[in-house]
């Protein structure tokens, strides 16, 4: 009978290997139905970094879907009057979202958490006048329900820009209705983002600081996310 003859390689000495190769493990080849969230402000990259994400890791991405909103158009033009209508659709929208992918046998990756819409978007309106305390406090018991029935993504990836990073990235987009947003805006949302990120606590976070690394077009920047996604899910690298 044949003996199979055992590698001298250590596990160690491959993953060394690898690093030194610029070898990411494509992680749909090692773990199934996982959800992915990335988390940020508006012009921070989401959908951008989840294209490329998508395309590297085989993961099949759910975007925001901006175009078919029936209410965003109109918010930017009088966002009093239509604060409560857009958050109850975006609430309604990520929660089909978020079922769908419970039901998925590949893993997803989520341009926007539901999160966001709670915690930043919504007490951001409120705080500012443009949604009642009676609509924000209608809409907060349902956000507060709605998650309770969901399980909290496996990696929550956050991209933390400056106000100055997240105009330049509005503005090399240019989306129409998107030429209203306001600077005080933007450093309201800022401000809640940091709040809450610096809570959360549902699982595994990963911050990528989205002024220093430019992964929309520098190939090395994108590795190093790349490797650093790998190591928050399987300790690899």
């Amino acid at each position: 009978m044949l003996k199979r003859k055992r590698s001298n390689i250590s596990v160690s000495k491959l993953l060394s290997w690898c690093k030194s190769k610029n070898f990411y493990v494509s992680l749909s080849t090692i773990s199934q139905n996982m959800h992915i969230a990335i988390a940020g402000n508006i012009g921070s990259g989401k959908t951008t970094l989840a294209t490329k994400l998508s395309s590297h890791y085989s993961w099949e991405p759910q975007f925001e879907g901006i175009e078919d909103n029936p209410y965003l158009n109109d918010f930017y033009n009088d966002m009093q009057r239509w604060a409560f209508h857009l958050q109850i659709y975006f609430l309604q929208r990520r929660f089909n979202q978020i079922l769908k992918i419970g039901k998925s046998k590949k893993t997803i990756i989520q341009d926007r958490t539901i999160y966001e819409d709670g915690y930043i978007f919504a007490p951001n309106l409120h705080a500012m006048g443009l949604m009642t305390t009676k609509e924000y406090n209608t809409y907060f018991e349902l956000f507060e329900t709605v998650i309770q029935q969901l399980r909290p993504p496996e990696l929550l990836i956050y991209l933390r820009a400056s106000v100055p990073k997240l105009v330049e990235q509005i503005q090399r987009r240019g989306r129409e209705y998107e030429d209203s947003i306001r600077l005080e805006y933007l450093r309201r949302l800022n401000e809640r983002y940091e709040a809450w990120i610096s809570t959360y606590n549902s699982g595994k976070l990963l911050i990528i600081d989205v002024d220093e690394c430019n992964f929309a077009e520098e190939r090395s920047c994108l590795g190093n996310v790349i490797q650093k996604i790998s190591a928050e899910l399987h300790g690899l690298f």
